[in-house]
């Protein structure tokens, strides 16, 4: 499977005021934008081909990527305008640049490592027309499983089977072409309600269970911090080598600092991240916070984003 739907049009609603000045998707995770990781993650498993669907701050992805290019795969992208279109609307907006091939779906405000091989050889072996990556254990277990079967059975036991679900679900499927016959045109319309349809019509929803592996939903300012804390070292340094961090500042437990970032003397970190070109002026005592670029942070704050 050599191409892949990559979702970044969310509008990012949780991490308001970050997503004021960046979607979702771009909002910098160890000093890039979050999108990379998934698009590193696609390409380590063949995908050669990306397409991105955008609404919120779409000259972002202008911006990011001038050339349309990611490690030397082609980025498409598909404006949507004036509404959001939600996952089922977005992947109907962009049947023609997928050009009735097989492809992986991708929500652009996850980081995770876990396999894609096992998921695409489930798919490609039993013929289904979707196959969700699951996960056994997580903070929103609203998938029924079959492990039997190999298959979904309900999902919030919207299907009244009296299962409110086992798994989580990853944010991550692959597709077949066939795929666009359940779904409308420009309907806006999340892909849950197709799976449901489908369920209903007996046929197949598959699934694969992939609990190797890390996965983060970087969708709130928890897991975004969570993220950056568990993770650190990982990803390159916390403190970018184009940061300038007074040695007088004094930063306590694991601070994420950006290229362009400044932290004078006398300021006080932790557990902060810092986007490329904020500043921490002296004097400031910050627990929890993040910096959008081109911010001042001064005062005592806890848990507040700039």
């Amino acid at each position: 499977m050599t191409q892949a739907f990559v979702l970044g049009a969310g509008i990012g609603e949780r991490l308001r005021p970050l997503t004021e000045q960046l979607p979702k998707p771009l909002i910098p995770v160890f000093h890039r934008p979050l999108i990379t990781y998934a698009f590193d993650h696609l390409h380590a498993a063949g995908v050669r081909r990306l397409v991105v669907n955008t609404h919120h701050l779409a000259q972002a992805y202008d911006a990011a990527f001038p050339e349309k290019m990611y490690r030397e795969m082609p980025v498409a992208f598909r404006h949507e305008s004036p509404v959001r279109l939600e996952t089922a609307g977005g992947i109907a907006n962009v049947r023609d640049l997928l050009q009735e091939k097989p492809f992986l779906v991708y929500n652009g405000d996850i980081l995770t490592d876990l396999p894609l091989e096992p998921l695409i050889r489930e798919h490609e072996e039993s013929g289904n027309i979707v196959t969700l990556a699951l996960r056994s254990r997580g903070p929103a277990l609203h998938i029924a499983y079959d492990e039997a079967g190999r298959r979904v059975t309900d999902i919030r036991n919207k299907l009244e089977t009296g299962n409110e679900g086992t798994h989580l679900f990853t944010g991550i499927y692959a597709c077949s072409p066939a795929i666009h016959e359940w779904i409308t045109p420009g309907k806006v319309e999340s892909v849950i309600p197709i799976f449901l349809n489908m369920i209903r019509a007996g046929v197949k929803v598959g699934a694969v269970v992939l609990d190797e592996g890390q996965w983060w939903d970087l969708g709130s300012r928890t897991q975004y911090l969570a993220a950056h804390a568990a993770l650190n070292g990982m990803h390159g340094p916390a403190v970018h080598p184009e940061a300038q961090v007074s040695p007088e500042a004094v930063l306590r437990r694991v601070n994420v600092i950006g290229p362009g970032a400044v932290v004078e003397a006398g300021a006080q970190l932790e557990e902060c991240i810092l986007w490329p070109g904020a500043r921490v002026v002296t004097g400031a005592r910050l627990s929890r916070c993040i910096v959008r670029g081109g911010i001042t942070a001064a005062g005592t704050f806890e848990d507040v984003d700039f």
